[in-house]
């Protein structure tokens, strides 16, 4: 391939080739029938705007497919998408008979997901949940750790971990955020209330009927009511021991033990507490308490 047509390819797919692509290789890279391309089933989007189609599609009439999409052989001289879905559609609808493609040696299935992930998440394209999936996926699929995926896909490790925080969101909310509706910065927010679901619904239909700030959000998140704790459980009356009776009972401990003693009470349980005024007095105590 020409260094022109490598440079072509943009930075997101260029990470996915050799670097010592030869002339020999250029077979890989060529026009294909657009209706001989089958797509990926381990497509990572799963939302596609249709505003955004239409666009991508009026800029391929004007200037045809730039970036080429990347495939693998398939069976009976098709081709089985790996990356570029979007380009594949839009194309379709620019009436485009034939897209520029890359056949990658992809050697299986498992590894076309993961050029797939990694490709789709370099581009930019994907929404905040389309991205927290993929890298959540890379993770579990691949065996990868957040710092392993940060390396794949040039990101730093904290933004892989803010974003896989976004999982943690109701699918609700998650659908609002692919959508549109409540933005990454708002959700990140909401994210706060995620043991209070009915809280969290309440500010999330306020963020869109008044058009709330991720700012102001932050504001009603920090004001939100405290939890009310219950009242202490009242003592019974009738649980405890008369008075009287308590009364009597440490005067005879008193004069039993010598020495200064009191009953406390809560409810049905209670302690007696018993004075002594040098070790050789807690002694005695215990030599009486022994018999």
């Amino acid at each position: 391939m020409s260094g022109k047509k490598k440079k072509a390819l943009g930075r997101g797919v260029g990470a996915l080739l050799p670097e010592d692509l030869s002339l020999d290789e250029e077979e890989r890279f060529f026009l294909c029938d657009i209706d001989k391309i089958d797509a990926n089933p381990n497509q990572p989007r799963s939302y596609f705007d249709e505003e955004k189609l239409d666009q991508l599609a009026e800029s391929i009439r004007e200037r045809g497919v730039i970036q080429p999409l990347l495939v693998t052989h398939g069976n009976r001289n098709r081709y089985n998408l790996i990356a570029g879905e979007r380009r594949l559609r839009a194309a379709r609808i620019a009436g485009e008979d034939e897209v520029p493609v890359v056949v990658m040696e992809a050697g299986a299935e498992n590894e076309s997901l993961e050029l797939a992930l990694i490709e789709n998440i370099q581009r930019h394209d994907l929404n905040p949940i389309e991205e927290a999936t993929a890298y959540a996926r890379l993770i579990d699929e691949f065996n990868l750790t957040q710092e392993e995926v940060a390396h794949k896909v040039g990101r730093k490790r904290s933004t892989i971990t803010n974003i896989l925080r976004l999982l943690k969101l109701p699918e609700t909310l998650q659908n609002d955020v692919s959508t549109g509706i409540v933005t990454e910065g708002h959700a990140r927010v909401l994210l706060r209330l995620k043991d209070e679901p009915k809280l969290m619904q309440e500010v999330r239909d306020r963020i869109i009927s008044e058009d709330l700030s991720v700012r102001q959000t932050e504001n009603i998140c920090r004001q939100k009511p405290k939890k009310k704790v219950p009242p202490p459980r009242s003592k019974r009356k009738g649980d405890e021991l008369p008075g009287t009776y308590c009364r009597a009972l440490t005067t005879q401990l008193t004069n039993r033990l010598n020495t200064k003693v009191k009953i406390v009470q809560n409810g049905v349980r209670g302690k007696l507490e018993i004075e002594y005024y040098s070790s050789d007095d807690l002694d005695r105590l215990i030599s009486i308490l022994d018999d």
